[in-house]
């Protein structure tokens, strides 16, 4: 039975999250998309990404819902104590791994000094509580999604943040944008939607403890998806034994000389939660002029661990609205384009 509805949350994520935001107030949806927001998240103007403070509390404490309470495991097959052991071991996808990450504990994008603020969380709370509360939606239960309440309330679950990226290769009147399928027998998250690319948990690179601090920033973590999800390249950065010196990197230290030079350009455009997982995206933009960007990814990937990159899309306002509003794409993604093309970010 567990299994038959994992198979069917699985199978029909894009039409569950549509019929889950019906569930919310008109108000809380992102631009008319599935995505859902508390007021001070969704910024009047794009935010350079540079401006966006971050703060750190590794002592905070989470006391609301774990998805671990004797209610939420009445639902789980005999002999496994949390929705994520049985993930593992019942339908693990080929990248499942409990992480550390950073947890969001408070977040205001609308105001004068946008911030966000993070203590300390690992990858498989989110998934005991929003994938759960996910799986429930597709039983037709809600014990776990009432105890929750409103999903953009981070005092009631631990939220991990995915940083979800627009890449724009930008050229005048003729920008393009990049698209990932996700693979569902490769995520543990969002598998058989399309996505922007790259999105990556806002986490350090590895457990080691100097990577806390020194990977606590939202630039070098979209860095490093681009370099895993355009490119290919490995996961482990060796930062278990040292920390990355990002400076040394070339590929990092041509990208931050674009920030420097203008020839990149990276902006927030807000914050959002999935009405189905709980899933919680930041959502950012980053524009590469096409000189630099043909030099940087000229052996840009068709696949990767996480799926399929599908080949270049024109930055138009048609193919924007198609992905938008006619294609099974997460809700994350279908928000951030259609703020992308409104604030012309290319």
């Amino acid at each position: 039975m567990w299994l038959d509805v994992r198979r069917q949350l699985v199978e029909n994520r894009y039409q569950l999250a549509v019929e889950a935001a019906g569930e919310f107030p008109a108000e809380r949806r992102v631009a008319g998309t599935p995505l859902l927001a508390a007021a001070s998240w969704i910024p009047a103007e794009p935010i350079p990404l540079a401006s966006v403070r971050l703060e750190f509390d590794p002592d905070a404490v989470f006391s609301g819902v774990t998805g671990l309470e004797p209610a939420a495991l009445e639902s789980l097959p005999p002999g496994y104590s949390s929705y994520a052991e049985a993930i593992r071991g019942l339908a693990a996808p080929a990248v499942f791994e409990d992480r550390p990450t950073y947890r969001l504990i408070s977040a205001d994008l609308a105001g004068a000094d946008p911030v966000l603020r993070f203590g300390r969380g690992t990858y498989f709370d989110s998934i005991n509580t929003g994938e759960a509360a996910a799986h429930e939606y597709a039983a037709g239960v809600g014990g776990l999604r009432a105890a929750i309440g409103d999903p953009w309330n981070l005092s009631r679950r631990p939220a991990n943040v995915a940083i979800s990226t627009l890449t724009l290769r930008a050229e005048a009147g003729e920008s393009t944008f990049f698209v990932h399928w996700r693979d569902p027998k490769k995520v543990g998250h969002a598998g058989g939607l399309y996505q922007v690319v790259p999105v990556g948990i806002f986490q350090p690179s590895a457990a080691a403890a100097w990577n806390e601090q020194r990977d606590f920033s939202l630039w070098r973590n979209i860095v490093r998806e681009l370099a895993e999800e355009l490119l290919g390249e490995s996961e482990d950065y060796g930062s278990e034994a040292a920390p990355i010196e990002y400076d040394d990197w070339p590929f990092a230290a041509r990208l931050e000389a674009g920030l420097d030079d203008g020839s990149v350009r990276a902006h927030c455009v807000g914050l959002g939660v999935d009405p189905l997982t709980f899933a919680t995206d930041l959502l950012t933009v980053v524009s590469i002029d096409a000189p630099l960007f043909d030099d940087l990814f000229a052996n840009l990937v068709e696949r990767n661990d996480e799926g399929r990159v599908l080949a270049p899309q024109p930055f138009t306002p048609e193919v924007v609205d198609n992905f938008v509003h006619h294609q099974p794409m997460q809700a994350a993604g279908a928000a951030l384009l259609h703020l992308a093309q409104t604030h012309h970010l290319a």
